[in-house]
């Protein structure tokens, strides 16, 4: 006899196979694999035309029913019956997870449901009960603490506050970083360019006022040596870095 499926209800395979045992009423734990799989292909073959995707899912699952029930087949050893893994027992632990965020799923929207038709009145509580704080009971507060006790916990609060201060550290002065901008200076570098095909790179940091802008110019220059708009050379060690450019002027 067919099994009439209605295969649009179904999310998947983990779905489809979910169904089948809960509408034979089978213990999820114990799944008789031969007569799952038969229904399982059976709904396979009643199938409409899917696009790949969704249909290699349940093709997959297909496979693994089929693995399943051929290790379930093969003839087992007596000696390694109780050791051996059921073979069904990966599937059995996907089918209860399924589940149970299937479950979820349905108490979350019924919640969602819920929570549209549910309405709450504004608040209008009057100003007076909204600002009211209860008076602080300065004797329960305190406890059983003391002034002396309060004195000995605030002296020892700011001596370890004192302990923590580097005591050379802390006569150094503020030390201001340097802002360079990268974007400005690689602008001044090329300008320089355009006007100097060949010069002296110390002429190129006559007009840097910081350590910080000489480091950041000779970073430029590393880059536009890089992409090789520029070369440099240098006769000897003791002798000026000639910068060349490669731009046209």
């Amino acid at each position: 006899m067919a099994l009439e499926v209605k295969l649009e209800a179904f999310e998947g395979p983990l779905d489809l196979l979910l169904h089948l045992i809960e509408k034979n009423k089978i213990d999820i734990y114990d799944i008789p694999i031969v007569e799952i799989t038969e229904q399982y292909l059976d709904c396979i073959r009643q199938m409409p035309d899917l696009d790949l995707n969704g249909m290699s899912e349940f093709l997959v699952m297909a496979a693994t029913l089929l693995d399943i029930k051929c290790r379930m087949l093969l003839p087992q050893q007596t000696e390694e019956e109780e050791a051996q893994e059921d073979p069904r027992a990966e599937l059995v632990q996907k089918l209860l997870e399924y589940k149970m965020y299937k479950y979820i799923s349905y108490e979350l929207k019924d919640l969602q449901t819920n929570a549209g038709i549910s309405y709450f009145r504004e608040m209008d509580m009057p100003e007076e009960v909204a600002a009211y704080r209860e008076p602080v009971d300065y004797e329960q507060l305190i406890g059983d603490a003391t002034l002396s006790r309060l004195h000995e916990i605030f002296t020892g609060v700011m001596r370890r506050q004192a302990d923590k201060v580097d005591p050379v550290r802390s006569s150094f002065g503020r030390i201001e970083k340097d802002e360079i901008n990268l974007e400005e200076k690689s602008g001044y570098v090329e300008s320089f360019l355009r006007t100097h095909s060949r010069f002296p790179f110390r002429k190129l940091l006559e007009k840097q006022h910081s350590k910080m802008e000489i480091i950041v110019t000779f970073l430029v220059v590393l880059e536009l040596m890089k992409v090789g708009r520029i070369t440099v050379e240098q006769q000897s060690i003791d002798d000026e870095i000639i910068v060349i450019s490669k731009e046209e002027n």
